[in-house]
């Protein structure tokens, strides 16, 4: 009886690793890359906040080039990210959709497959390309600082002038978690949740000045025109930063180097010029609202 016991597991085992096998073969995409791209369907879904001008903004209508929000009726999103975004899908003849959705969730949407790829003005940072892939850079952008006209830190030729300053940036940004703590005795408040909440908190006069990158800077001054921008590149005095946090990437799932390659044929043939170029664009048809 006891051998009989033995023959009959040790086959149930057999037919237990042969199933295992079996799942796993048929679970692997047929091109052997490591996951699904997401776009065989011939769309590719990414995902942004729809309030971070002028990387990307909502608004009511399709005027310039505007795409419709998925699931939001009647509301459109625009700006550099959509526009790079529509560049990549014609040179690939894929559809494009837009999903809304707030910065902290970016992350893990790509990473649990919500949508195919992160479009929304990402720094390449070292502890983000832990959790996802990247394409790109798709631009170049420096940090700076923002503060009012008036201000005492109007005139700041570098970090040292904005000592002892009361200051925000946004949630989980290199902005907040490192440029910040490089300005001795700064002050730092509560992280503002979105680009829109910074920009308020820095007009109100709750702060003296904010950290951002250049392209917001410029789309809020645009907005503002009693805001100062503090560029200051080239000092020795400026913000410490690596290539990661300046470098603005795509993101996607760990593993999905169908979708990257595809990605990266559009970008890499694109200068730092023709990034400057269409950020312009973007920044002189944002509304004056966002």
């Amino acid at each position: 009886m006891k051998k009989f016991l033995a023959a009959l597991l040790a086959l149930v085992m057999v037919f237990a690793m042969a199933s295992c096998g079996s799942k796993k073969a048929d679970d692997a995409p047929a091109d052997g890359s490591a996951v699904k791209s997401g776009v065989e369907d011939g769309v590719l879904t990414i995902a942004m906040e729809c309030a971070y001008a002028p990387y990307n903004w909502t608004q009511t209508d399709d005027a310039n080039g505007a795409v419709p929000i998925s699931g939001a009726n009647g509301e459109y999103a625009n700006g550099y990210d959509v526009m790079m975004a529509k560049k990549i899908c014609e040179a690939n003849g894929w559809e494009l959709e837009v999903i809304r959705t707030d910065w902290d969730s970016l992350v893990p949407g790509v990473q649990t497959g919500l949508y195919d790829a992160v479009i929304a003005g990402q720094s390449m940072t070292e502890e983000r390309s832990e959790q996802v892939d990247f394409a790109g850079p798709y631009f170049y952008a420096s940090i700076v600082c923002l503060t009012k006209q008036g201000s005492p830190y109007a005139e700041a030729k570098g970090l040292s002038d904005l000592a002892g300053g009361t200051c925000t940036a946004q949630i989980a940004t290199v902005w907040y978690d490192s440029c910040l703590p490089q300005i001795e005795g700064a002050k730092i408040q509560t992280a503002a949740e979105t680009a829109p909440a910074m920009l308020m908190a820095l007009e109100t006069g709750t702060v003296d000045f904010v950290c951002t990158d250049m392209p917001t800077a410029m789309g809020a001054c645009a907005v503002y025109p009693d805001m100062v921008l503090l560029d200051f590149t080239g000092t020795d005095d400026d913000f410490q930063a690596d290539e990661g946090e300046i470098n603005i990437g795509i993101s996607m799932m760990k593993g999905n180097t169908t979708l990257k390659d595809a990605i990266n044929k559009v970008l890499e043939p694109m200068t730092a010029e023709d990034f400057n170029a269409l950020m312009d664009q973007a920044i002189a048809i944002q509304p004056l609202n966002q």
